[in-house]
């Protein structure tokens, strides 16, 4: 583990990578020579600055933890993120009718697809925007239409 660096190295880092986009590509090119072991197959500017400034900072700082390192593999790999299943309004089908009792009256939301939701006629992409439109005020769609098990709140007396 490395070991905090004081404020005069970080004042230093950032003066450094502060410096990039000054830097005539000859010196960019011997910059990047000095960190990595070949060139990219490109010459994008930008994309050489923020990858020498991550590099310069992970020299200073220290790189991922080895457990970081290998989660980002694996979604690299899988192209699957952990814990970032579908949301529940996502998971709805098209043609699915949600029915909400709020203030005595019965709301219908129409399923059209993800981010396609129709509430008395007009379009939304977000159940959250249905559920205020209804209470007025912020709510969690999912929570408001009962999809988020033990999470709704109950309509007030």
């Amino acid at each position: 583990m490395t070991t905090p660096a004081s404020p005069a190295t970080r004042r230093s880092i950032a003066e450094r990578i502060a410096q990039l986009p000054a830097l005539e590509m000859d010196a960019l090119w011997a910059l990047w020579d000095a960190h990595f072991d070949r060139r990219p197959g490109h010459h994008n500017r930008a994309w050489l600055e923020s990858r020498l400034a991550y590099r310069i900072q992970e020299v200073a700082f220290g790189g991922l933890k080895p457990a970081t390192r290998q989660m980002l593999e694996r979604i690299g790999q899988t192209g699957q993120v952990p814990g970032a299943g579908k949301r529940e309004a996502d998971a709805l089908l098209p043609g699915t009718v949600l029915t909400r009792m709020f203030d005595g009256v019965e709301h219908q939301v129409h399923v059209h697809g993800p981010k396609a939701f129709e509430y008395r006629g007009q379009r939304y992409r977000s159940l959250s925007a249905i559920a205020r439109a209804i209470a007025g005020c912020a709510w969690s769609g999912p929570a408001f239409f009962n999809l988020k098990p033990g999470r709704a709140r109950k309509e007030p007396a």
